[in-house]
């Protein structure tokens, strides 16, 4: 059985920064990708970055130069660095986990809220 559980979402500023882990846990044992996705209300699950076992980023557009992911392959874990929040970054952020074969793992999402 696998684990994946996310922490550090929060309520924030416009403009200002959060940081969200995600680990991954149990009968997992090579991981390839580790992405995290949003979904705001009302509208379709995005993927928002991800991070291959040998580094490799990508970005939604929309993030692009504000977001950083990153990974710990000891510790089964990814970050998402999230600086100069928008409203509309406003979601709850689910992180996903994958080994070469085999489905995907997700984990229960955490709230993130970027309000005055």
């Amino acid at each position: 059985q696998v684990q994946v559980v996310e922490s550090g979402g929060g309520l924030v500023q416009p403009g200002g920064s959060l940081r969200l882990s995600c680990a991954a846990s149990g009968s997992i044992f090579s991981i390839y990708v580790m992405d995290w996705y949003r979904q705001a209300p009302g509208k379709q699950r995005e993927l928002v970055a991800s991070v291959s076992n040998d580094g490799m980023t990508n970005y939604a557009d929309s993030v692009h130069g504000r977001f950083t992911i990153s990974r710990d392959n000891a510790k089964n874990t990814v970050y998402l660095q999230m600086n100069s929040l928008k409203p509309e970054d406003t979601a709850v952020y689910y992180c996903k986990v994958a080994e070469r074969v085999g489905p995907p793992y997700w984990g229960q999402g955490t709230q993130v809220t970027v309000s005055s």
